[in-house]
């Protein structure tokens, strides 16, 4: 029986979660899940962020973890989300950040005269590399001489592991393209690192059309031809970037599922979106992009048709309207479940 690590996290984290584990409990009755006492509202009780022991539970004894948004007004430094989303990225070492952009009705889509089929790619994001190691300094801090230093790492193994998952993944789902982002032209050190390895990688895929933009390039592109594109493959920042263009194509980031995946360990999956702590408790937040996360969570079980199951049942509530009001509907959080749970039958 499959174990389920469950942190509900912050503002409307708990909510979201909540709706999200009904949609869970229909499909997937046998899952067992742990709920863990973890986000603002324990670090302002007691201090505590992120437990060395909860940490080495959840690459131990769970096949998944399922996050709810974290940030909170009263922690202005953020560190409990640091610890507990970053540190499972790091210490778990999930270094594949899956963010799937899938468009499932049209009317969302920002851009004139698209239609479903041309916004269907998925992005892998190197997780545990790059600007966000936290790696630099600062010198001479609050004076007029200060010096700040960000640097960003670049490793042979992370760049080719990240670059293989992404083609791997291409061939197995049926995809014929993949295109790498990159800056080698100002960044020559690092990005000349991905140039190489790309290039090495996709000659061991020949079935696979490999491609390169810079990402400027890129998110210009996405914007004008998002249809062009199958598996995108690029480093921590830029895919943080591109991900969230990806989510505005596919509807808003409140349709947005992720996944903090390495393949034979735990998994972590999250909704996309903020704690939005100002519509917290009065049960208007939108569940989709939780909903969808348990898609992909029910997938990492090796369920992956309750994943499509979810992704239509969603569809025909976009489409018919059944739907909270950030997307234009009247449902409450728990009636948008409702809707949900009455269109997988």
């Amino acid at each position: 029986m499959p174990k389920i690590a469950v942190v509900p996290g912050d503002g409307i984290g708990p909510e979201v979660i909540e709706q999200g584990l009904r949609v869970l409990g229909a499909l997937a009755p046998d899952v067992e899940l742990e709920h863990f006492d973890l986000g603002a509202e324990r670090y302002l009780r007691d201090g505590t962020t992120m437990p060395a022991d909860v940490m080495a539970r959840f690459g131990s004894e769970f096949a998944g973890v399922l996050l709810g948004a974290l940030g909170d007004p009263r922690v202005p430094s953020n560190v409990h989300a640091k610890d507990i989303l970053l540190g499972s990225r790091f210490q778990l070492d999930l270094y594949i950040n899956f963010r799937p952009c899938k468009l499932l009705d049209a009317r969302y889509c920002p851009l004139k005269n698209r239609v479903e089929a041309d916004v269907d790619f998925v992005v892998f994001r190197e997780n545990t590399e790059g600007l966000y190691t936290g790696v630099g300094g600062q010198f001479k801090r609050g004076t007029a001489d200060e010096i700040a230093m960000e640097q960003e790492i670049n490793t042979r193994k992370g760049v080719e592991r990240i670059i293989r998952a992404a083609f791997a993944w291409a061939r197995d789902n049926g995809r014929r393209r993949v295109c790498m982002s990159d800056k080698a032209n100002a960044m020559r050190h690092g990005h000349d690192l991905w140039q190489r390895v790309f290039k090495e990688v996709a000659a061991e895929y020949p079935d696979i059309q490999p491609s390169h933009l810079y990402v400027d390039v890129l998110c210009m592109r996405l914007v004008q031809a998002p249809q062009d594109f199958d598996v995108i493959v690029t480093n921590n920042l830029f895919g943080d970037i591109v991900t969230d263009l990806g989510a505005a194509l596919q509807g808003g980031i409140g349709l947005a599922a992720s996944g903090n995946l390495n393949p034979g360990k735990a998994a972590l999956f999250e909704p996309v979106h903020g704690s939005a702590p100002d519509i917290a408790g009065k049960g208007i937040a939108n569940p989709v992009a939780t909903i969808l996360t348990v898609g992909m969570l029910l997938a990492w079980l090796g369920r992956k048709n309750d994943e499509v199951r979810i992704q239509r049942a969603i569809q025909r509530c976009l489409r018919a309207g059944q739907v909270t009001r950030e997307l234009g509907g009247s449902l409450s959080s728990r009636e948008a479940t409702d809707a949900v749970l009455a269109a997988l039958d």
